[in-house]
């Protein structure tokens, strides 16, 4: 199983590398590949590129504002394997994202 997602947050500090974190570590445990993007006060660490999010089972993006190159995850959204979700839920139940991610 191969996930993409991308983490942002209303301040793009605290909350955005805390997504990251907790569906990076869910992920490990499943023993899923996985590569997560970032968009932060820093600006965007780790990119995803087309053919990572088009080779992904799964595309998540644990959201609370617009992101830059949203228009990437179309086709994921057309296929119905993209789920948005808040930061807060990504950290506070990352099992729980996932599962409903790939019960997509």
């Amino acid at each position: 199983m191969k996930i993409v997602a991308v983490c942002a947050c209303t301040v793009g500090i605290a909350h955005t590398y805390m997504a990251q974190k907790a569906i990076e570590d869910e992920c490990a445990k499943r023993g899923f590949e996985y590569k997560v993007e970032t968009q932060g006060g820093m600006g965007i660490d780790n990119e995803l590129d087309e053919d990572e999010i088009a080779d992904a089972d799964y595309a998540l993006l644990a959201v609370d504002v617009g992101i830059e190159g949203d228009e990437r995850f179309d086709e994921k959204r057309d296929e119905g394997k993209c789920l948005t979700v808040g930061s807060a839920d990504a950290i506070s139940h990352p099992d729980e994202v996932i599962d409903k991610l790939i019960a997509l």
